[in-house]
């Protein structure tokens, strides 16, 4: 969990890389870089649907099927994206800095009120976007909501070998049992607490504002690509004319 000060400082540091052409260095995949000290996670909501439905649909074969437990055709995804209860549930997600969503989060609530104080949570991260710790992060930031929210008991149901998932239960201290193909962890959660409840709120204003801030970055490089567009163009044209005379 971040400090409010950390939070502040690390959401301005990230903000300078906005500052950067969107396709300088992006070309030097091979060159790791280090993930952001803080990662903007923010919840999304019904009018994030057509991404979340472009996010899923994106990953390959094998990680549908670590994700859905089953090999996941595509209209079977439309359908779950299309049910998705963002009233009842959390959903949240990590955008790049061209407002793609490279990861996802889904805390699902129980409908049974007889277990209302349990959540399930599951993940699904871009191929593009692995080794970072996303999917950690999401588990914190979704462990941190169901905390603030009454939530007691976070469970992840995950396939055996979706060793990425059991190792991130793990890691934060959840019980695992395997049955066969399948496991289950336990994670129990902690009293809310001022600290936890600040944290979060700050967690999701820092998200908001980091979103809008690459939304304009995003539109300010699409203004500088037509100008340069129309420019070369006036060279071009000059150019041919120059040559016929």
């Amino acid at each position: 969990m971040y400090e409010a000060t950390s939070l502040i400082k690390a959401s301005l540091e990230a903000g300078r890389e906005l500052l950067r052409p969107p396709n300088e260095g992006e070309s030097t995949a091979a060159i790791p870089r280090a993930a952001p000290s803080l990662v903007p996670i923010r919840s999304l909501g019904a009018n994030h649907r057509e991404r979340i439905a472009t996010h899923l649909l994106s990953l390959e074969p094998a990680d549908r099927y670590l994700r859905f437990g089953y090999s996941a055709q595509d209209a079977q995804i439309q359908r779950y994206v299309e049910t998705l209860n963002f009233e009842r549930d959390e959903i949240f997600g990590i955008y790049n800095r061209k407002l793609e969503l490279i990861a996802m989060a889904h805390l699902v609530y129980a409908k049974n009120e007889a277990h209302g104080s349990c959540a399930e949570f599951g993940v699904s991260v871009s191929p593009t976007a692995r080794g970072k710790g996303y999917g950690a992060r999401l588990f914190e930031r979704a462990a941190m909501h169901a905390t603030n929210d009454g939530i007691n008991m976070m469970f992840i149901h995950a396939l055996s070998e979706n060793a990425a998932m059991l190792k991130i239960a793990r890691n934060a201290g959840a019980r695992i049992e395997r049955d066969g193909t399948e496991s289950e962890a336990y994670l129990q959660l902690p009293a809310s607490t001022l600290d936890s409840r600040v944290t979060e709120l700050i967690e999701e204003q820092v998200a908001q504002t980091d979103y809008r801030l690459k939304a304009q970055a995003k539109q300010f490089w699409s203004f500088l690509a037509d100008v340069q567009a129309v420019r070369r163009g006036a060279v071009a044209d000059h150019s041919s004319m120059s040559s016929r005379l």
